[in-house]
């Protein structure tokens, strides 16, 4: 059997990282009205590293890590998946999806200015119009009703935006960073520290572990598209692209996953599509074509 040519497989890892993460909005909403934040995204992430090496060790990978490389992937881990993804749900509590998605959507401008502190990385100007032109599409989704809608909004938006830039961060880190060569190794070894130092926060906050039989169907068919799709397959793909192409590109997953949140809501909970919300949906693209289309300075 031929192998995957490398820019299919990009294609099919973008599909991945914009379609299923959009949907995640709408995963993780459902299941925190449920569930506590933090024990879901050790549960969450626990299950998906057990599934990844099963994986990995029945197609005869080997799974063994240096020293350097476990180091790497405990901060990589902490800061997608403890920062990352565990805060950001609890930050769900606090602030609709809507909002959340647009704070989300500031990564790629924070991706460029870590690369210009970092690495002295000029930002060019077709990536600078992309930014804005995302922001002011995000802006334009979710100014269309109440942002604002209790005393502990402030504390989410606060959360979210530490989650946006330790993501940005760590999207920068990876790409140069020494991890298991084998992305499907890496993301195992990535959730599988995740889940324990999510527990170990889960229990500390006292939050209450409860076993999937008592869960209601809504939350166990939401737990089950996180674990496989969100992180199974998309997350793999994420780690794929951030050492195939740009950071920046791969970062424009916050600027598509608002508008598959969109779609979803629409589709699946029967909210209302307007102009406004379509208009703002272009917009969004746009700025992922500017920043996708931007040449590289060899």
């Amino acid at each position: 059997m031929k192998p995957i040519p490398s820019k299919v497989l990009i294609i099919l890892a973008f599909i991945a990282i914009y379609i299923i993460w959009g949907s995640t909005y709408l995963m993780n909403k459902v299941a925190v009205t449920e569930l506590p934040a933090f024990f879901l995204a050790s549960f969450r992430f626990f299950c998906a590293s057990i599934l990844i090496f099963t994986i990995a060790s029945i197609s005869g990978k080997k799974l063994g890590i240096t020293k350097r490389q476990f180091r790497n992937s405990v901060f990589v881990a902490f800061l997608f998946m403890v920062s990352g993804n565990g805060l950001f749900v609890w930050a769900l509590k606090y602030v609709d999806s809507g909002f959340a998605a647009l704070l989300a959507s500031t990564q790629p401008l924070f991706v460029l200015l870590l690369m210009r502190l970092i690495d002295n990385k000029k930002m060019k100007l077709k990536s600078i119009i992309g930014v804005i032109l995302g922001i002011f599409g995000m802006y334009l989704l979710v100014s269309q009703r109440e942002l604002i809608t209790d005393e502990d909004t402030l504390l989410g938006i606060i959360l979210i935006f530490v989650c946006v830039i330790g993501w940005s961060y760590a999207g920068v880190f990876v790409s140069k960073a020494d991890l298991p060569k084998n992305h499907l190794i890496s993301t195992g070894y990535q959730m599988g520290i995740a889940c324990i130092m999510l527990a170990i926060i889960s229990f500390f906050l006292g939050e209450t572990w409860s076993s999937p039989l008592t869960w209601s169907t809504n939350v166990q068919w939401a737990m089950f598209l996180l674990i496989i799709l969100g992180s199974l397959v998309a997350f793999t793909a994420f780690n794929y692209l951030l050492k195939k192409v740009s950071t920046e590109k791969v970062a424009t997953s916050s600027y598509v996953n608002p508008v598959v949140a969109l779609f979803l809501g629409w589709y699946v909970l029967d909210e209302q599509l307007t102009t406004q919300s379509i208009v703002a949906a272009c917009i969004l693209l746009i700025g992922v074509y500017f920043i996708n289309s931007r040449k590289r300075v060899k």
